[in-house]
């Protein structure tokens, strides 16, 4: 009894220590090899097990994973909303682990595990209340050579690839035990397979010039305190934008830097509702007429309903503002509240919920004659989103987001993560205008050109190319989640045919 009971303790402190693994790949760490190492220690842990055993397994590496990745969701209101959203995640790695333990018998096992990934990726990227994307395997690939693959099938085909990669690993562990140099056959393939498209995919040292290129100003005007008071410092943290908006026109005045075609400031960079406030909308003006270029302002616009907008504008230094994108994909439990009636009686954090509706769209604005796609904030997690907007024709994506209210954690670097690998995934590049840091300007392929630090007033100024072509991964879209989803119930159709009791003729 004791020996079986330390034997669960050691399968359960692997498992755990399996999702910490792949934790500690994901940035701001440049340590990517671990996960596929924490994917084929996830297989070997599953390997034998029952579905109920696999899934608590499963769980538990999920928690391993997301409880140290997401402690910013807790930072300013304290640590019950960061643990229960780490303990709902955790149930997509309970469902991969159960998953796992069917269609892992079959032959040819590390591409059924490879689709059960992605597959449940999907799923809790879509549900509930619109999904939570955030630790996707893919998004922690941004320094790795796997990274060119995104251009071929996307986020999930990263994903896709890391997995299949850990869990032919894992066969290859279990034919050296097994004395099997044949076993080690198939994992040789699928590594030479891997390592082939990525060479194919990877750009030449040299790439093709663009059609066009722009200047592009980020204002990055920091806030006075950190916290969720950042929304009672909503007019100085206006006057940051503005008064960094006018040095930067002294120095282009001083020749110290180039003037740009169009200047980007952040989510929230304007929280006072422009077109209520006549002072806000003369700040923002006198900023625009000064710099003489258009600025994409976020602003918070404020509806006859109770109800809020989290919006983009586009502000003419001559005509003043024009073209609005309503950010699309809001967060459940901050910036709307869903099940309102019923969370508010359960929860004393409810009130500091938002009461924002979200917009439509494609997220696409003419920014100074240059069509950008805009993902606010949260929305570059989501495919679908700035897929959209760059099949609609988008020449740039912008990345405008508030993260003063996470402090001084890793979340910034998660996203900025995620804004490289969606640069590669459609060949475009991706800047990030933050209100606190960390704004960048990231290249087609998913280098990060320029960077700030983390609560400190800054201007990035860069040109960067306006590419027109489309990617694979563009034109696929959500297919190679579809095709994964398909292969895995032929999977577990076959694995459920072959495990059927036989009857004795």
């Amino acid at each position: 009894m004791t020996q079986r009971v330390a034997g669960l303790s050691v399968r359960a402190a692997v498992a755990a220590g399996s999702g910490a693994m792949l934790y500690v790949s994901f940035p701001p760490r440049h340590l990517w090899i671990l996960a596929p190492a924490a994917v084929a220690v996830l297989m070997l842990t599953l390997r034998g097990r029952s579905i109920r055993s696999a899934a608590a397994y499963g769980y538990l590496a999920g928690l391993g994973f997301f409880l140290p990745l997401l402690p910013w969701v807790g930072a300013f209101v304290g640590a019950v909303p960061w643990l229960a959203l780490a303990a709902f995640e955790a149930f997509a790695f309970a469902l991969f682990g159960a998953l796992a333990t069917v269609v892992g018998r079959l032959p040819g096992a590390p591409l059924w595990l490879a689709c059960a990934w992605v597959t449940v990726e999907a799923i809790r990227s879509r549900v509930p209340f619109g999904g939570f994307p955030w630790g996707r395997v893919a998004f922690g690939q941004p320094d790795g050579p796997l990274l060119p693959l995104a251009a071929i099938a996307g986020a999930p085909g990263l994903s896709f690839a890391v997995v299949l990669l850990g869990a032919t690993a894992a066969s290859a562990v279990l034919a050296v035990v097994a004395i099997q140099p044949r076993a080690l056959v198939a994992p040789a393939v699928t590594a030479v397979v891997v390592g082939v498209a990525v060479w194919i995919m990877t750009p030449p040292a040299t790439p093709d010039p663009a059609e066009k290129s722009v200047t592009v100003a980020l204002i990055q005007g920091n806030v006075p305190r950190l916290g969720l008071d950042f929304n009672s410092q909503r007019r100085a943290v206006l006057d940051n934008h503005v008064q960094r908006t006018l040095e930067l026109a002294e120095d282009i005045r001083a020749a110290k830097t180039p003037q740009p075609d169009v200047v980007i400031w952040p989510e929230n960079s304007s929280d006072i509702d422009p077109f209520t406030n006549p002072d806000a909308a003369q700040q923002i003006s006198r900023a625009a007429r000064t710099i003489g270029v258009p600025i994409l302002v976020g602003a918070v616009l404020a509806q006859d309903n109770g109800t809020s907008r989290n919006t983009l504008v586009v502000w003419d230094p001559v005509s003043g503002p024009g073209q609005e994108h309503d950010k699309r994909q809001l967060v459940p439990f901050g910036e709307y509240l869903p099940l309102r009636g019923l969370v508010t009686t359960l929860s004393s954090y409810a009130d500091q919920a938002g009461n924002f509706v979200p917009g439509s769209g494609n997220g696409l604005v003419n920014l100074g004659g240059v069509s950008t796609a805009v993902a606010t904030c949260y929305e570059v997690a989501f495919d679908d989103l700035v897929t959209e907007s760059v099949r609609a024709g988008a020449q740039l994506i912008t990345v405008p987001t508030n993260n003063a209210t996470f402090g001084r954690t890793e979340m910034t670097y998660q996203q900025l993560a995620m804004s490289r690998v969606r640069a590669v995934e459609h060949n475009r590049t991706a800047v990030i205008a933050a209100t606190s840091g960390v704004s960048a300007v990231i290249a087609p392929d998913g280098t990060v050109q320029q960077q700030t630090a983390l609560f400190t007033p800054d201007v990035l100024v860069a040109q960067v190319p306006l590419q027109t072509n489309t990617t694979i991964a563009t034109k696929i879209g959500p297919t190679g989640e579809v095709v994964c989803l398909i292969v895995l119930l032929a999977a577990v159709a076959a694995a459920t045919w072959q495990s059927r009791p036989r009857r004795r003729v």
